[in-house]
């Protein structure tokens, strides 16, 4: 086959068949292909589209280019979550050590920040020693073992998406569906699932902020799992402001640390409990919500959760610590109050520019290979809703140096805004759930 001819035909509208894709997946994974190729291909991928088939086959193809996570014959349950990303968005350093408390099997596979959002590898990272880079056969170990590790896509696992991912972020190619879909579900599928849940993140803070996108993502990933044998729930949850009140990977483990001690952010439990029941319900069909709730309460509170992670830390090589001394993560050496400028009610906190305000910081990347500062970020102190006064502490900033935190300060100014009255509600944190009978409104 003729990577140019393939390019034409998407360019042109055409489709193509499974085999052509598992070319262009081969040529991906051995990096025989050169970049501009891929990257004209992926151009045309965005404005052309791809079909159900193709996305499928697309799919199939790049989870074929590469090894993947072998369920014991007899296994129980293996599931994981997704979530399409956002700003505070650290419900997975909870789900993990909660659902192997409660018997189910999480290989959880994580990613690294991306663009205004943050990465579950980075925030596991601010242990001290933590260890993400588990090779298969690691990660096969202590998931027979401890029911769980966390991990990062390894170059074993789709390498043919490691490509095209890098190139996607570097051509302005993110935000197309087919991609999307193709991308997470190739990596998921890897994992030997036998159920998965995603997080589709709506409102200003998403990669896709509309509604409708999103619930078409959800769509078409449910599909593809259905379509692999892998049952697939999503949810619908809001990013039109930050999930919880810390943004920034150390600070956002503390958060976490929180809550599997029974305490932290309201709103942070709401989502995550959300997505542990439906985590739970995919493991064992016939539990009720009520019950599993239930279960899910006692697992935190019995202090089983934080026992599983404290086993996970230690497999990992990580300090463990620090779950009970949270000071002994990173800490920021510079700190300061960001304040209301006038009197009024909290109307908006705007996610992006939270999560580039991080960036600036240090806590995010604006090339992959740039390094993260844990330790740096911010905690609000303020929800949308809430009435300040002139002077008022919104915020405390967590800054390496003085300039940093001058300049992050004007940034989160600007994504506060402060109004004499609530013109619209926030979003309800969660909002729909999809399956393969279709969307149902929460």
């Amino acid at each position: 086959m003729i990577l140019r001819d393939l390019i034409e035909r998407k360019r042109d509208g055409g489709r193509l068949s499974a085999d052509e894709w598992h070319f262009v997946a081969h040529v991906a994974a051995d990096r025989s292909a050169p970049d501009y190729q891929l990257a004209a291909l992926l151009m045309a991928i965005y404005f052309r589209g791809l079909d159900d088939a193709e996305t499928r086959a697309l799919t199939r193809a790049m989870l074929g280019s590469g090894r993947t996570l072998a369920r014991p014959a007899g296994a129980g349950a293996w599931i994981d979550k997704h979530s399409t990303g956002g700003v505070g968005d650290k419900t997975s350093l909870v789900l993990a050590p909660l659902l192997a408390a409660c018997g189910v099997t999480v290989p959880m596979m994580s990613g690294r920040g991306l663009g205004h959002t943050g990465g579950t590898l980075d925030k596991l990272e601010s242990i001290p020693g933590f260890r993400t880079g588990l090779s298969l056969e690691e990660a096969q170990r202590q998931l027979a073992t401890l029911g769980c590790a966390l991990i990062g896509q390894t170059g074993e696992i789709a390498p043919a998406d490691r490509t095209l991912y890098a190139l996607r972020d570097a051509t302005a190619t993110v935000e197309c569906i087919p991609l999307i879909a193709a991308s997470i579900m190739s990596k998921k599928l890897a994992e030997g699932l036998t159920g998965l849940v995603l997080d589709v993140k709506r409102g200003s803070g998403a990669f896709l902020p509309e509604l409708e996108r999103g619930l078409a993502l959800a769509r078409t990933m449910v599909d593809i799992g259905h379509g692999a044998g892998v049952e697939v729930v999503a949810l619908v949850t809001a990013m039109d402001r930050p999930l919880g009140q810390a943004c920034g990977n150390a600070l956002e483990l503390r958060e976490c640390l929180d809550v599997l001690h029974g305490a932290g952010p309201a709103d942070l439990w709401t989502v995550t409990e959300a997505l542990a029941i439906e985590m739970l319900r995919l493991a064992r069909p016939s539990l009720d919500v009520p019950t599993a709730r239930a279960e899910l309460g006692a697992a935190i509170t019995s202090g089983a959760a934080l026992a599983r992670f404290r086993t996970i830390v230690a497999a990992q090589g990580g300090d463990v610590r620090v779950l009970d001394d949270p000071a002994r993560l990173p800490t920021a050496p510079v700190l300061g109050d960001l304040v209301a400028p006038r009197d009024g009610i909290v109307t908006g906190i705007a996610p992006r520019p939270v999560g580039h305000a991080i960036i600036a910081l240090g806590g995010g990347r604006t090339r992959a290979e740039d390094a993260v500062d844990p330790a740096v970020g911010v905690v609000f102190r303020v929800r949308v809703g809430d009435t300040v006064r002139a002077g008022e502490p919104l915020a405390v900033i967590h800054a390496r140096t003085h300039d940093a935190l001058a300049d992050a300060r004007a940034r989160l100014q600007a994504a506060i805004t402060i109004d004499e009255a609530l013109v619209a509600p926030p979003l309800p944190w969660v909002t729909h759930r999809i399956t393969t009978a279709g969307v149902a409104a929460l």
